[in-house]
């Protein structure tokens, strides 16, 4: 799931802690649920295509 936190539209920097997190907004049950499942595709995955998604969407 590492891999994927890496390209997820979800995935923030920090400044002040300097680390990158997910800034989905889950409840505690959710987000336990999601840190124990082992080898499975996060169901709340969205790829973050860059700036110019909504550009290329328009066109």
């Amino acid at each position: 799931m590492e891999n994927l936190c890496e390209k997820c539209w979800y995935n923030t920097y920090d400044e002040d802690s300097e680390e990158y997190f997910c800034d989905l907004l889950l409840d505690e049950d959710e987000y336990v649920r999601l840190m124990q499942e082992k080898n499975k595709t996060c169901k709340y995955f969205r790829p973050d295509n860059g700036e110019y998604e909504i550009v290329r969407r328009q066109n």
